[in-house]
């Protein structure tokens, strides 16, 4: 298996200008990638402009994944403004490589110190995923500071756990730290997809990234707007927690 991540400079608030630019990465730089990973709010950036950019099934940016994911035959995880019911929530959606949403997580922790959570509702669902017996655990951004769900995932077996991001350069220390250390500790893949460049209020340096079972780095990208190419040897996450069994020793949980 194979991940192409995307990390790519949001232009603020532009979800049209947005599916141009990220169409010409995937037409120039997608290969045999097997899933296609974008970061975190993917059309917008990290906008508290959640009742203006908030869709519903019908919506631009779904209706843009479900297409790409249709048009190239693989499976897409994208960050979507959600609204269903008067709520809204920041959303990773799974759509399947023919088109048709295969989960739907809403970011259980909102980021309370850039008021996130007084614009969007906070999810209440733990969503594991899969792509054929592959399963897959979802998290965005701020939820990667919050250990229980990660050891949630690897509780279920997932043998990959996704992150979304828009995590800015002030605290990227913490974000690949704790990308590896959640590798290393649930003994599986983790890959991470952050933004570059600037938004009204922060810069994002990037630094995507994919771990091993073993807390080896796969890729590790800073800065750059392109396309990263991970792959993905999923039989690693059997062969690590049999030879290694050590999360049957969790006592807590």
């Amino acid at each position: 298996m194979k991940a192409a991540l995307i990390q790519y400079s949001p232009i603020w608030e532009e979800p049209e200008k947005n599916i141009i630019k990220l169409n010409e990465i995937l037409e120039k730089q997608l290969t045999d990638e097997d899933l296609i990973i974008f970061p975190e709010m993917t059309l917008t950036g990290f906008t508290m402009s959640s009742k203006k950019f908030g869709e519903e099934w019908d919506g631009i940016g779904t209706k843009y994944f479900i297409n790409i994911a249709d048009k190239f035959k693989k499976h897409v995880f994208a960050g979507i403004i959600e609204k269903d019911n008067g709520q809204i929530y920041n959303s990773l959606f799974h759509i399947d490589n023919n088109g048709i949403i295969a989960a739907r997580y809403r970011k259980i922790h909102p980021f309370t110190y850039s008021e996130e959570d007084k614009h969007y509702n906070a999810g209440k669902e733990v969503v594991l995923t899969k792509i054929g017996q592959i399963k897959i655990g979802l998290t965005i951004c701020y939820d990667l500071r919050f250990p229980e769900l990660y050891r949630k995932y690897a509780k279920d077996e997932a043998e990959i756990i996704i992150n979304i991001a828009n995590w800015p350069v002030q605290r990227i220390e913490h974000y690949k730290v704790l990308l590896r250390a959640h590798a290393v500790i649930n003994q599986c893949y983790v890959i991470g997809v952050n933004r570059v460049g600037d938004d009204p209020y922060h810069k994002y340096p990037g630094w995507s990234a994919v771990f091993n079972p073993m807390g080896e780095k796969i890729v590790l990208v800073a800065n750059e707007e392109k396309l990263i190419s991970a792959p993905l040897e999923i039989e690693k996450v059997k062969q690590t927690r049999e030879k290694l069994p050590f999360l049957k020793d969790i006592k807590l949980i």
